[in-house]
């Protein structure tokens, strides 16, 4: 369960950030799996959010040559992920959360995309249900003119999932990424803002607007484990801290990320998406966090708008080469119910409509 003792600073090397926040039952099988690739990373580094569940004291204890780096609050991924990228000495840089296990080709099938691909700033691996290993997770997006990830394959069998070999993607989900050290440091990497929830959207969103490329490597498989407690609705039900993230965070990446003539083309779908998930967080009991996330939305617009300023200087792209109608990718409660599944069918026929015409006017 030691790290390979590779020369970080050699040509190909590719050091691994695992972000950690009380996550000691996931962390062993994440980095006992990274230990084990058949390409192993020339440097694990394990940055943690200041955990209180002995998490650091397993990694003293029981993986000596990974590099504990400790933060001294949990401020979210992304300054973790950011201080990883920093802390590395390598061109390419896996960054996993602590409840992804990479499959044991992983990184080797990761490092060989990114060597024919050296342009590209992102690659991700198809992430599926550990739970449910025939079922894809994650695998790549397209993005939603409403602000968010159209995902590709969710929940299909992997034996019917679309896609083989390297593919191009324009957006990738943060479970496991490869990033060109460089290029997402020169990006700004990831949005503290955010704290989590649609940081992975934003700093997709904001490479591809810059002109670069994101890839999936559909035959390098990470399992994804258990998910963030108190975020994800894996656990059962929706989070109330889920929902207040949602109303806030997807106006951020809006507001900082698209043209003025975007916002205003794909304004009757943006309203008819917001009385829908008013509906649901209404349905669901969380319409004082939604509303409260809007509130904390208003609150922030000042460094918003100041961060809007930088992303449009970096554009190279238009919305419209970016962005799509559909389809529509919600919270599975949603999708299961007999009728908000058969809701969210129209809602997703009317966004795309509205796209067919609203995009010829988009920024």
């Amino acid at each position: 369960m030691e790290a390979s003792g590779q020369d970080p600073a050699a040509p190909g090397a590719i050091a691994a950030v695992v972000v950690n926040y009380n996550g000691v039952e996931h962390l062993a099988p994440c980095l006992e799996a990274l230990f084990a690739q058949t390409t192993p990373p020339g440097e694990v580094i394990v940055v943690d959010n200041a955990s209180s569940d002995g998490s650091r004291e397993l990694v003293r204890e029981r993986f000596p040559r990974a590099r504990l780096v400790e933060l001294g609050e949990n401020r979210g991924p992304c300054p973790a992920r950011n201080r990883g990228l920093a802390e590395a000495r390598t061109g390419w840089v896996l960054l996993l959360d602590n409840d992804a296990v990479l499959a044991p080709e992983a990184l080797e099938r990761l490092s060989a995309a990114a060597a024919a691909n050296p342009d590209s700033a992102l690659i991700q691996p198809r992430s599926v249900h550990a739970a449910e290993p025939d079922r894809v997770h994650y695998d790549g997006a397209g993005f939603h003119y409403v602000g968010l990830f159209s995902l590709r394959n969710a929940g299909v069998r992997v034996a019917q999932a679309e896609g083989s070999g390297v593919v191009e993607v324009d957006g990738a989900v943060s479970v496991a990424l490869l990033a060109r050290r460089e290029a997402v440091l020169e990006a700004g990497g990831f949005d503290g803002r955010y704290f989590i929830l649609f940081e992975d959207l934003d700093l997709s969103y904001r490479l591809r607007v810059a002109g670069l490329r994101i890839l999936s490597v559909e035959d390098a498989i990470v399992f994804h484990r258990g998910g963030t407690p108190g975020i994800s609705f894996r656990q059962g039900g929706y989070p109330a801290r889920r929902a207040w993230l949602h109303s806030r965070n997807r106006w951020i990446f809006l507001l900082k990320n698209y043209r003025a003539s975007t916002l205003l083309a794909a304004l009757p779908g943006l309203a008819a998406y917001e009385i829908a998930w008013l509906a649901f967080t209404l349905a669901s009991g969380t319409l004082l966090e939604h509303v409260e996330g809007k509130i904390a939305f208003l609150q922030s617009l000042g460094d918003v708008l100041d961060a809007r300023e930088a992303v449009q200087k970096r554009r190279r792209l238009a919305d419209r080469e970016l962005l799509v109608g559909g389809p529509l990718t919600v919270t599975p409660q949603l999708a299961a119910n007999g009728a908000s599944a058969a809701a969210l069918r129209l809602l997703d026929r009317i966004l795309v409509a509205w796209w067919g015409i609203g995009r010829r006017f988009s920024g």
